[in-house]
């Protein structure tokens, strides 16, 4: 048991520099507007291209990962993780590889997301500790990831290659430490006998898809959205600013996991209503700040990113508790999980559709689907007991 500890250890910061990676781009719209003239439609597109990869890799190597362990899932993560950062390095004058780059950083992602997060909360000795740690790795891993890369490509040379090769690094190290991480799972029976799908039971159903999207359809509207309309303000310092916002989302969703956590023993909606108050207030601050204009704006807009991190961090760890507690002991959890990341990331594409209408008209739409999202839940989620 000695063991333990220092083996989630390793698999959270492979998780942790998994997530990096996935947001390392997420910063990187105004280097490629003037390296090679990217539209700020094209980038958008790229950036939820991820979930191309995401979506199918969940599904797939969440199966997988019950029924052959975690350990064959991690490993080969590290090499698509690898070409992935090696492909965005060498895009900047091959828009097809900085596709093929976003999509194969999806397919890593939800390898390490399934695999790695069930393999965290077998190797954690207090219940619920493994859904906060997941969470708290991913979030971390997504703000670094995107504030360093800002900060590299704004004042180090080669803006375009040098936030990719510090990744590589990073993996380099991470991959070492997991190598030799114990498996955990040891019994591979088959899993339809093992549990109902999660995705025909109405917990899931009723109690958790109707609000997931939100998740990550908050936090990017916050980084992905919001940002580029104060270019004209921020200027010379708009990559870093880029970059800023998004660790500042991120991390303020970090910061308020722990009182998710504690709002969670209240019951399932508690936290969840709270999120999505928080993810109101931020979308109607962010209109505000759109319509606002000059220095004004950006003092604005970083309110809204504190308060639209801290509706994805809420939301990020109510979902998770809901899988990891309504999962029987020895049943799918990382099958589950897959299949609540699959709702969260379908909110990647909320950048996309904002950019189809009038930033207000669209933000007052997103908080009107928030709102509904959650008064369903509410009302149709039936009241089951909680796993020991």
């Amino acid at each position: 048991m000695t063991r333990m500890p220092v083996s989630w250890i390793r698999v959270v910061a492979v998780v942790f520099a998994v997530s990096w990676g996935a947001n390392q781009f997420a910063p990187m719209q105004l280097v490629y507007r003037e390296t090679v003239g990217l539209t700020s439609t094209a980038f958008t597109a790229m950036l939820g291209s991820y979930a191309l990869g995401l979506i199918p890799s969940l599904l797939y190597f969440g199966r997988l990962s019950d029924r052959r362990g975690r350990r064959p899932v991690v490993r080969p993560m590290i090499g698509v993780t690898v070409m992935s950062t090696i492909l965005l390095a060498l895009g900047a004058d091959v828009p097809a590889l900085l596709y093929l780059g976003r999509v194969l950083a999806g397919v890593a992602s939800g390898m390490a997301f399934t695999a790695g997060g069930a393999w965290i909360k077998e190797l954690s000795d207090s219940p619920g500790s493994g859904a906060r740690r997941t969470a708290v790795a991913l979030s971390a891993g997504f703000g670094c990831g995107a504030l360093f890369a800002g900060l590299i490509a704004q004042w180090l040379p080669a803006p375009d290659v040098l936030p990719y090769l510090v990744h590589l690094a990073m993996m380099a190290v991470t991959g070492v430490l997991v190598w030799r991480v114990p498996e955990t799972r040891t019994r591979f029976e088959d899993s339809a006998r093992q549990i109902m799908p999660v995705t025909r039971q109405r917990w899931f159903l009723a109690g958790v898809a109707p609000w997931a999207p939100w998740v990550f359809g908050a936090a990017t509207v916050a980084f992905a959205t919001l940002p580029p309309h104060v270019a004209d303000v921020t200027g010379s310092l708009s990559v870093a600013f880029t970059g800023s916002i998004a660790a500042l989302t991120l991390w303020t969703g970090v910061a308020v996991q722990p009182t998710a956590r504690r709002l969670s023993s209240r019951g399932d909606k508690v936290p969840v209503g709270v999120g999505v108050g928080l993810g109101c207030l931020g979308f109607a601050l962010a209109a505000v700040a759109l319509g606002t204009g000059g220095v004004g704006s950006v003092i604005l807009i970083v309110a809204a990113a504190v308060l639209l991190g801290s509706c994805y961090g809420m939301l990020l760890v109510s979902g998770l508790v809901i899988v990891e507690n309504r999962t029987p002991p020895g049943g799918d959890l990382s099958s589950a999980t897959a299949i609540y990341y699959c709702f969260v990331y379908l909110g990647f594409a909320v950048p996309l559709l904002l950019s189809l209408t009038s930033p207000t008209v669209g933000l007052t739409i997103a908080a009107g689907l928030m709102v509904t999202g959650f008064v369903i839940a509410s009302l149709q989620a039936p009241k089951v007991p909680q796993n020991a």
